[in-house]
């Protein structure tokens, strides 16, 4: 099981995250508080509070989708 924390601060991010995920061929599941939602899903993704640090995990291997979720890696977003 892999684990990457994650922001997405604007809708576009939310929408490329959403479309990365798509492209998957296993189940990704992104988490906040108690809530699990499908990453595949953009309602879902975007039921979430989009300020807030996200827990994206998954089992697969994906190198396109990973470099996506570096990219989006919460310490970027973090004060120095």
């Amino acid at each position: 099981m892999k684990e990457f924390k994650i922001m997405l601060p604007t809708v576009a991010d939310a929408k490329e995250f959403v479309a990365a995920a798509s492209k998957c061929n296993f189940d990704i599941d992104v988490f906040y508080n108690r809530v699990t939602i499908d990453a595949k899903s953009i309602l879902g993704v975007l039921s979430l509070d989009l300020t807030k640090v996200l827990t994206v995990e998954f089992s697969g291997d994906h190198a396109e989708f990973e470099e996506l979720l570096r990219e989006k890696s919460s310490s970027k977003y973090s004060a120095a």
